[in-house]
């Protein structure tokens, strides 16, 4: 009779070894000291062997019976499956992991947690800079010097930014190899301290809020795309990064309630921001609705539609028409900080607008539409200086102060 799995559940152990048997040689071996074994007894070349299966119950009947119609398919090809098995541990062991296996394995664990522009980029920087170097060597014997050598290279080409994120990146990688048993140490520990001093960070240049009807007089008058236009003039209505607006589809906006909402798959700090629509921005939104709305991206590519604009695009027409060095499209933003906290605006709204993430990360995350209606008032008040200054009026935002 075939054996059942209630029967291989409550057999008891005895003085001396004994077996229950299923079919077709498999067998349950009860040891003594109550360990329950599957064997399975088979000939090969005229001789009787007999091939564990695994232990009872973490290999259950269903899946012995499974590894003996393994086993016997093996016999039927001719192969012992004793010797099948020993080859296969031995060309496992032979394999030499190497640092590019461990890295994409690593990389394909944490991108799907990333912005998809940090995950591009990531993967960029991995495959240039350090699978080119290192992706062939052995795990087992990368040490500490090779990989500072690795990461002065990318500091001497004055990339110091990106030779910080492949530090980081290299100690998760081998903190990754170091959970699964790939690597017994991790070698790109303290790699920080022989890093490269920094310069001063250097802020995005952007010129005075005076000089702001000139530029967009300039720029009405340039060999440029419309769509540049209307990208710079949202960028200074809005003070959202240049990524943000390029990549933006056209469902993110609600034109009606004049709100901008970017969800935190799209966001540098991985949470949802509220962009309060000054009636300007919408007036402009609307323009470019006729133009490009019957696409997916509001913003989309001149010669290739279906993608987004360039990220060169903005920075570009700002050189053609003589503003380079003084002013880039992300430099809207610290132009835009720099005069709201100038007049006295609360210093939460301007973080909030600029989506920087609150320091109290539990507040932050149920708070990300905060001080909309502030905002928006203030983001109205600040459009309407523009206009005002592009007039010829006086263009001081009128003061608005917390409760």
């Amino acid at each position: 009779m075939a054996l059942t799995d209630t029967a291989a559940r409550t057999a008891k152990p005895r003085e001396k070894l004994y077996r229950l048997t299923d079919a077709a040689g498999l067998c349950l071996e009860v040891t003594p000291g109550g360990s329950k074994l599957w064997r399975l007894r088979y000939r090969f070349g005229g001789k009787a062997k007999m091939m564990g299966l695994g232990a009872y119950p973490a290999v259950t009947l269903a899946k012995a019976r499974d590894r003996r119609e393994d086993a016997r398919r093996l016999l039927a090809d001719g192969i012992d499956p004793i010797t099948h098995k020993q080859d296969e541990k031995r060309a496992q062991a032979a394999h030499v992991h190497t640092f590019e296996e461990l890295a994409r394995e690593w990389y394909a664990y944490n991108s799907p947690r990333w912005a998809p522009s940090t995950a591009a980029k990531a993967l960029q920087y991995l495959e240039a800079d350090i699978l080119s170097v290192i992706g062939q060597r052995p795990l087992q014997e990368i040490t500490r010097p090779e990989l500072v050598t690795l990461v002065r290279k990318v500091e001497n080409r004055g990339a110091l930014n990106v030779a910080g994120k492949i530090r980081q990146w290299l100690s998760q990688i081998f903190r990754y190899g170091l959970a699964k048993g790939s690597v017994a140490s991790n070698p790109a520990t303290d790699l920080d301290v022989v890093a490269a001093i920094a310069p001063r960070t250097k802020h995005h240049p952007h010129i005075p809020l005076s000089e702001i009807p000139t530029l967009l007089s300039k720029l009405d008058t340039a060999k440029c795309d419309v769509m540049t236009r209307m990208a710079v003039r949202l960028l200074l209505l809005t003070g959202v990064r240049p990524g943000e607006l390029r990549l933006a589809p056209w469902n993110e906006f609600d034109l009606e309630s004049a709100t901008w909402t970017i969800p935190a798959a799209r966001m540098k700090a991985r949470r949802p921001h509220i962009v309060p629509l000054p009636r300007q921005a919408v007036l402009t939104l609307l323009a470019l609705k006729e133009i490009t709305g019957s696409y997916p991206i509001a913003f989309p590519g001149r010669n290739n539609r279906e993608r987004p604009q360039s990220e060169n695009t903005v920075n570009k027409a700002l050189r053609q028409i003589g503003y380079e060095g003084r002013q880039t499209g992300h430099g809207f933003r610290h132009l835009l900080s720099t005069e709201l906290n100038s007049l006295g605006y609360n210093r939460d709204w301007i973080e909030r607008q600029l989506a920087h993430g609150d320091q109290d990360e539990i507040r932050d995350t149920y708070n990300h539409a905060n001080y909309l209606e502030q905002r928006r008032g203030m983001m109205q008040a600040w459009a309407d200086s523009i206009d005002a200054l592009c007039a010829g009026k006086n263009s001081n935002v009128q003061l608005m102060r917390a409760s």
